[in-house]
């Protein structure tokens, strides 16, 4: 039986590869939507031309913010997925509108509170009968599939330590650069030294080598992981998250600008994402596009003996926004396919495992490796 899935945003950074993955499916028939209806249907277009598609796209123009539960009801679909961010400034309207309708949903948020609340959700969900996931991105649901793969290998997994180095050529849009303006030079919580610390968006500054893509700058970033592992992983006592932008000088510069916001001479940044975006774009001849994703995991092994294991994922050729999109697709597939059983409203850790999400990566121009060292106490 053919499911349909609704994607909302779906021609956009994000939604655009989602689209494309699941309309090679047999069994699920996309409808690509926002509130473009000509781009989405020249996306529609595009794939319906191309001999990898199975059941041409269907279109509709949707606004989450206008009559949504309207179109709901006229396109009927089995399942979203929600692409339209940022969702630090949504509630939950969208997911309790599918709820309600007994609808399936998934979104790609990363922000922290938004992910983290979804529980709130939890006996709507059930009594509905659907499963609601939210975060199916690269956090939680690739940084938790990193440590549910290792953590056996571990006495006590004590600290993780992780980031992502963005490329400077891959595409990139308005939501992403305000949801990561919307933190930039404000406080958040994080477990340092077993203790809950404030840190501050974009500060921190420090730089990384990466294995084929050399050195980087990196800084704090505020992720729906700092609430959520401290309860999935008890013994940990140190979690620190950081992203980086490929060139220096567009990462010093709003790292300068998230000091603004901090002593508060700037309320916040968000608002100017529209502006920072085009002017980012300038620099692009300067960068590649090439981007990684590392993870640092410390702890004692059962022989007492400390141990750190390092994992990296590298993406070239553009390839990088991709890694981030692969959750929703695996879940949409998992469900159409009823592999799926509990119904409820949950952040997304537990549901793909590490190997499962490489596989679907490797089609693409990106590589994987992890190493290990141990010491002596």
């Amino acid at each position: 039986m053919i499911q349909r899935i609704l994607i909302i945003g779906g021609y956009g950074n994000f939604g655009r590869f989602i689209s494309t993955s699941l309309a090679m499916e047999a069994n699920i028939q996309i409808i690509i939507s926002g509130r473009s209806l000509e781009k989405a249907q020249k996306l529609a277009d595009e794939l319906t031309a191309s001999s990898d598609t199975v059941n041409p796209p269907e279109t509709e123009c949707v606004d989450i913010n206008n009559d949504f539960n309207q179109s709901l009801a006229f396109i009927n679909p089995d399942i979203v997925i929600h692409t339209s961010g940022p969702f630090q400034a949504q509630g939950y309207s969208v997911a309790e509108s599918c709820i309600d309708r007994g609808i399936h949903y998934i979104d790609l948020a990363d922000a922290r509170e938004f992910v983290v609340n979804i529980s709130s959700l939890q006996a709507r969900a059930k009594d509905n009968n659907v499963v609601v996931i939210s975060g199916a991105s690269s956090v939680p649901c690739l940084t938790s599939a990193v440590i549910d793969h290792y953590i056996d290998e571990f006495d006590a997994l004590e600290s993780v330590d992780y980031g992502i180095s963005t490329a400077q050529k891959t595409a990139r849009g308005g939501a992403t650069t305000a949801a990561i303006l919307g933190y930039t030079g404000k406080g958040f919580n994080t477990l340092v030294n077993g203790e809950v610390k404030e840190i501050y968006g974009w500060q921190n500054i420090h730089a990384r080598k990466y294995k084929h893509l050399g050195w980087r700058l990196l800084g704090n970033c505020d992720i729906p992981d700092l609430s959520i592992f401290p309860l999935r992983y008890p013994h940990l006592k140190n979690i620190r998250f950081y992203a980086g932008l490929e060139i220096p000088f567009i990462h010093i510069s709003l790292w300068c600008l998230s000091w603004l916001v901090r002593i508060r001479l700037i309320r916040r940044l968000d608002k100017a994402a529209a502006l920072l975006l085009k002017l980012s774009f300038m620099f692009d001849w300067l960068g590649t596009s090439n981007s990684a994703f590392h993870m640092e995991l410390s702890g004692i092994d059962s022989k007492q003996v400390e141990k750190q294991l390092n994992f990296q994922i590298t993406a070239r050729s553009g390839d990088g926004p991709y890694i981030p999109c692969m959750p929703a697709i695996l879940l949409a597939k998992k469900i159409v396919n009823n592999q799926i059983i509990e119904k409820g409203a949950y952040a997304c850790v537990g549901f793909i495992a590490l190997d499962e999400y490489l596989e679907a990566l490797s089609a693409l121009d990106i590589s994987w490796e992890v190493e290990s060292v141990t010491n002596n106490r």
